[in-house]
């Protein structure tokens, strides 16, 4: 099967592992109510929306510089919105992502992505053979 991550610049495709897993980055900004205050920054918050087309529940890491990082659980069936912590994103890194299906047997493993702060991810998990 394919790890797919497409990009505004263009698709790149890269055989990986049993179950497709296709990714779709964009920057978007911060918002926040009220008017900014001197002196505040706006945090950049990076998230990932994991599409879970499968049965399978998925518990979903990150793999950044070596160490791999528990975001959280992704159900079957459903679209889970998950915050990648602020500390492994602080300038544009290249990470890997991890479902490990609970109670199953196949781990797919994405290919190297790089995320900036701010940008908002697209993981789609698509039912495997």
């Amino acid at each position: 099967m394919r790890c797919t991550q497409r990009r505004a610049r263009g698709p790149m495709r890269r055989g990986l592992a049993p179950l497709i897993l296709a990714f779709a980055i964009s920057s978007t900004g911060c918002h926040r109510s009220g008017p900014p205050r001197d002196g505040d920054e706006l945090p950049q918050r990076t998230t990932i929306d994991v599409q879970n087309q499968g049965f399978n529940d998925m518990n979903v890491y990150v793999i950044s510089n070596g160490t791999r990082t528990r975001l959280g659980m992704a159900p079957g069936n459903r679209t889970t919105t998950l915050t990648i912590p602020a500390y492994l994103v602080s300038t544009t890194t290249f990470m890997r992502f991890v479902c490990d299906p609970i109670g199953g047997n196949r781990t797919p493993v994405s290919e190297e992505v790089d995320v900036s702060p701010g940008d908002a991810l697209v993981m789609i998990v698509n039912p495997g053979g």
